[in-house]
């Protein structure tokens, strides 16, 4: 489950200048859910969370930095973690803005670190991806990585929403994993340039399509194939896990509901555009909105 959008990190004590390696910057979110609909008194948490998960993210894939660099300031950052941890947070630190209200989320909720770390992990493991050339074997390495990068956050929004059954927690895994597939198949035309391929090899094989083909528009044809048999186990997956949407309490599962219903519609985008989502992003937009409200309506 991705989190909700929240307001923009507060500015920087004066004379903490910020790296263009840790500047908040203004992003699309896949699935930018009305926050009015996170109960009142989990806001702050959340954002917390979403801004702590953004600010590595931008360490991991923002600037020109080395992967050298960026491992450094992820290693930094996770220091800075066990800190946040331990109640040690001081307003001159590095990330202050980020760690003060998210050692208070920790504190109030007890928020498990493992789950915080394993988002470290996942950019980690990017990073050391991207620098080495490698790519995901098959979908089981894929899922293996989603684990890590995506499974986490709904752990932990489970855990604010006092959810903590072995089924729920199996649907929101299979929910997170599709929103990270989903947005695998949703981003090819950014990931490839940066040297990122989540395209696992064997389905590539199976489809003879090559690292140049990837590159290639006129090579659609096999390019269909593969990313329609994305497409679908990503939508499999996402219906198989859709019925946590009925456990999670209040206003929290109909924002889930729009969240489960964003997924499916980018993987609508994604299966009209066939190929050709290698080189264009499809994205929600405004007039989305009704369709999702009134799929939502429906689960």
């Amino acid at each position: 489950m991705p989190l909700s959008h929240p307001p923009a990190p507060p500015p920087q004590p004066p004379g903490q200048a910020l790296t263009p390696a840790v500047a908040p910057i203004s992003h699309y979110e896949n699935f930018p859910v009305a926050s009015w609909l996170c109960p009142a008194h989990l806001r702050a948490p959340i954002a917390a969370m979403y801004h702590f998960a953004r600010t590595a993210d931008d360490l991991a894939d923002e600037g020109d930095a080395s992967a050298a660099q960026r491992l450094a300031d992820l290693q930094a950052y996770r220091a800075a973690l066990d800190l946040a941890c331990a109640g040690q947070v001081t307003a001159a630190g590095r990330w202050a803005w980020v760690f003060g209200p998210l050692h208070q989320a920790i504190a109030a909720h007890h928020l498990p670190p493992e789950l915080l770390h394993a988002l470290l992990d996942a950019f980690v493991q990017d990073i050391e991806k991207t620098r080495d050339g490698t790519g995901y074997a098959d979908e089981a390495a894929l899922l293996d990585y989603c684990q890590r990068s995506a499974n986490p956050v709904g752990r932990l929004l489970l855990h604010l929403y006092g959810v903590a059954d072995a089924q729920a927690l199996a649907w929101s895994d299979g929910i997170c994993s599709a929103l990270q597939l989903i947005n695998f198949w949703q981003d090819p035309s950014r990931d490839l340039p940066r040297g990122r391929c989540y395209f696992a090899q064997d389905a590539c094989a199976q489809w003879n399509v090559s690292q140049q083909d990837l590159q290639d528009p006129t090579q659609s044809r096999r390019a269909d194939g593969l990313i329609a048999q994305c497409a679908h186990s990503a939508r499999s997956r996402m219906e198989r896990s859709a019925a946590l949407v009925h456990r999670v309490p209040g206003r929290a599962g109909w924002e889930l509901r729009l969240v489960v219903q964003g997924g499916l519609r980018i993987l609508d985008k994604v299966e009209a555009l066939g190929g050709r989502v290698l080189h264009m992003r499809p994205r929600l937009r405004p007039w989305d909105t009704p369709l999702l409200i009134w799929r939502a309506l429906w689960m």
